[in-house]
């Protein structure tokens, strides 16, 4: 016994089913508004169909209160987690009346990751591989403002022909305060609660949904509206209907026909959680492919670079570093660097070599090819460009005369 309701096996039998299939583990998600007689009635209903039973009993109080309900889901997914990792197997997340509201939203917000406190990574991640199907009876219920009336008293209290005064006051002070907390807290966690729900579709387990078309803690409208949102975001949905049945009295009132939907639907289950394995088993054995690739790249990788640092030993040897001969004879010095020796191994483009023209050389060669004197021009040194003389020239004033003359000249 915890805080906010309890945590149990029902029926834990360790055998195989008749068809050679594994058991799997259905979690029973109860509220108040299921008594315990009949809470015994569907473990042993799932217990004669090979299945064992962890049956979370919330109290009245836990679907107003998230800390409590939140409390419970660790309890339970504590319980769940040690059962997969000792036997993996299929699981079935079944859920009566306002149960999903009192535990069941908590235990999927944990485990898909959206809630603050979080278990490992890999315990959320068994359990969401096994998870595979859903099924509600009787729900799930909308908690709006109004529904606090019709559950302020205890389903034993209601059945009661003419309740005291004092029965009566405290059930008109039970509705008060959770008018209030609608007021106050409840309307802000009601799109939580089913954003929660809606996000169960990742999962990729089916769901199926029994209902009465009388049933007015569970109008057929809201069904109706959260079957086709499941519909709507992939999931794949089955609805059972029935049209007298009382609120989470459908396997009391029809109980040949009941078995035999939660019979087929166990089997559905079975072969989506085989199917869950396959799909596992190829992404392992791709992951494997994936990471023999990369080991083989990177051993070719090694190899390339091994291969690039070798430096030719013979004649035969095609397969030689860029080196420069001047520095040949000092690679073999053990006093060098490393970093000397890769600067030496590189190529360099050749620097064009300065002549001065105030050296002999330059002195020569200026004398030699540059006439000190042509008619019609000056030519003299103008100045300096990067530390080297250029020279300049200027015409002059009668340039037209000196280009006749030398017309002149080169005719005679």
């Amino acid at each position: 016994m915890i805080g906010g309701g309890r945590v149990y096996w029902g029926k834990k039998a360790d055998r195989e089913m008749d068809d050679g299939g594994s058991n799997g583990v259905v979690v029973i998600f109860a509220w108040s508004s299921i008594n315990e007689s009949r809470l015994t009635s569907f473990v042993d209903l799932y217990s004669s169909l090979g299945w064992n039973s962890l049956v979370c009993r919330a109290d009245f109080l836990t679907a107003f209160y998230p800390e409590m309900a939140l409390s419970l889901a660790f309890h339970l997914l504590a319980e769940l987690v040690e059962e997969l990792k000792t036997r993996p197997c299929p699981v079935i997340f079944l859920a009566f009346s306002g149960a999903p509201k009192a535990c069941m939203y908590k235990v999927l917000q944990v485990i898909m990751g959206d809630c603050e406190p979080q278990i490992h990574p890999d315990d959320s991640q068994l359990v969401r591989n096994c998870l595979s199907g859903h099924v509600y009876d009787s729900g799930p219920l909308d908690f709006t403002s109004d529904l606090n009336t019709k559950f302020a008293l205890h389903p034993s209290i209601r059945r009661m022909s003419v309740p005291s005064r004092l029965i009566s006051w405290m059930a008109k002070g039970i509705s008060s305060g959770l008018d209030g907390l609608y007021l106050t807290r409840f309307e802000s966690q009601r799109s939580e609660y089913w954003q929660a729900l809606y996000s169960s579709v990742e999962i990729g387990a089916p769901y199926l949904i029994l209902c009465s078309e009388n049933d007015e803690l569970a109008p057929h409208q809201v069904i109706s509206s959260f079957t086709h949102q499941l519909q709507e975001l992939g999931g794949e949905v089955k609805v059972v209907k029935w049209k007298n049945s009382p609120h989470a009295g459908h396997y009391t009132h029809n109980p040949i026909q009941y078995r035999a939907v939660i019979s087929n639907f166990l089997e559905k289950a079975i072969s989506v959680y085989l199917l869950k394995l396959r799909q596992l088993g190829e992404r392992a054995r791709t992951h494997d492919e994936i990471s023999e690739l990369i080991c083989d790249l990177q051993k070719v990788a090694v190899d390339s670079n091994q291969s690039l640092k070798r430096v030719a030993t013979g004649p035969s040897d095609h397969f030689f570093l860029p080196s420069s001969a001047p520095y040949q004879s000092n690679n073999n010095d053990p006093s060098s660097s490393q970093e000397e020796q890769r600067e030496r191994s590189s190529f360099r483009p050749l620097q064009p070599t300065s002549i001065n023209a105030n050296s002999v050389l330059g002195q020569f060669l200026f004398d030699s090819c540059v006439p000190k004197n042509i008619e019609g021009w000056d030519i003299r040194f103008g100045g300096c460009l990067n530390g080297q003389p250029y020279a300049t020239s200027s015409s002059r004033k009668n340039s037209n005369h000196g280009f006749k003359k030398r017309l002149l000249r080169s005719k005679l």
